[in-house]
């Protein structure tokens, strides 16, 4: 291939935070992205009407083939990807790929990865970093190899995590740093100069990032006020922490702030805690969990002050 050709690229992501690197891709004249892979359409909402991936529709806005397959190993999808004659393959948060896979284009495939690697392998490195109350966060380009999340890294960049962030914040600042990174690396591999470097085996203690589960966002008060307000954070917009009032009704929690308080006879951990006009709070062991942003089973989000006006503070002690 002569030097000024571009990069051939398959694309391959599903979700909104992979349109922007896709975006940042097809404006540069140094690669030609020929064909995208995508999760195949599926049925959402009360209507159960097929929807297109965030990452299908960007395509079709700008009329690059779709790939869909619902089996990666099979033959057919293999061989259809393969007359794509990729030169690389760029993926954002789509699923594991079989080795016949990543390893078909002659110079292999990377992955952006939403975390400072080694740290936050897994499928949910944002909302744990978030959790654990992390205070830095980044994203990474490597090349896939066989274990998840493992081949060697080229580039990172650091990104901040601030203390009023939460998922949806941090999420929005990564999928635009990622897709600068993803041009920076695509323009390196295609110069020659991209780093393959192993990624560090001790650096302290390595955190995974697995899929969350529903029980994840359950709110526990005999953990400490701040580990708490650490959770919803990492939980808010999505999938979003929960706990369930005395009276047994479910209560989302989006946002909420951790204050200091030793609990008391009068209110010991797990107390629920009101002014029936301005707080509600819940009483941990070296705190109080002040929620700030919650929405009730049935009913839409809102601010405390305007859940406690319609609220009968009685159910706290049922």
């Amino acid at each position: 291939m002569p030097e000024s050709a571009p990069l051939r690229i398959v694309f391959m992501g599903t979700p909104e935070f992979a349109v922007p690197t896709l975006e940042a891709l097809l404006t540069w004249p140094g690669c030609q992205v020929v064909a995208v892979v995508t999760a195949a359409d599926k049925p959402a909402g009360r209507g159960q009407k097929l929807a297109e991936s965030a990452v299908k529709q960007a395509a079709v806005a700008h009329g690059l083939p779709v790939l869909q397959p619902t089996n990666l190993k099979a033959p057919e999808f293999q061989a259809e990807l393969r007359a794509y004659a990729a030169d690389l393959q760029v993926i954002v948060a789509f699923r594991m790929l079989p080795e016949a896979v990543w390893s078909m284009p002659r110079l292999g495939s990377i992955n952006i990865h939403a975390s400072l690697l080694p740290q936050y392998r897994g499928a949910a490195p944002i909302n744990w970093a978030i959790i654990h109350g992390d205070a830095v966060t980044g994203v990474t380009s490597f090349f896939l190899q066989h274990e998840i999340d493992t081949g060697n890294l080229i580039f990172q960049d650091e990104v901040p995590i601030e203390a009023a962030d939460d998922f949806g914040t941090v999420y929005e600042k990564l999928q635009h740093a990622g897709a600068a990174l993803a041009l920076r690396t695509v323009q390196a591999i295609a110069a020659g100069t991209a780093p393959s470097i192993p990624q560090p085996a001790g650096r302290g203690e390595l955190r995974p990032a697995p899929k969350l589960q529903k029980e994840t966002g359950r709110l526990d008060f005999q953990q400490p006020a701040a580990a708490l307000a650490n959770l919803v954070r990492g939980l808010s917009p999505w999938p979003t922490a929960f706990t369930q009032l005395p009276d047994g009704r479910g209560l989302k929690v989006f946002r909420a702030q951790a204050l200091p308080g030793a609990p008391t006879a009068d209110a010991p951990a797990g107390r629920w805690l009101t002014d029936g006009r301005s707080y509600l709070r819940v009483q941990t062991p070296d705190g109080q969990l002040d929620l700030v942003d919650i929405q009730l089973e049935g009913k839409k989000r809102m601010p405390v002050a305007d859940f406690l006006r319609g609220f009968n503070a009685a159910v706290l002690t049922a």
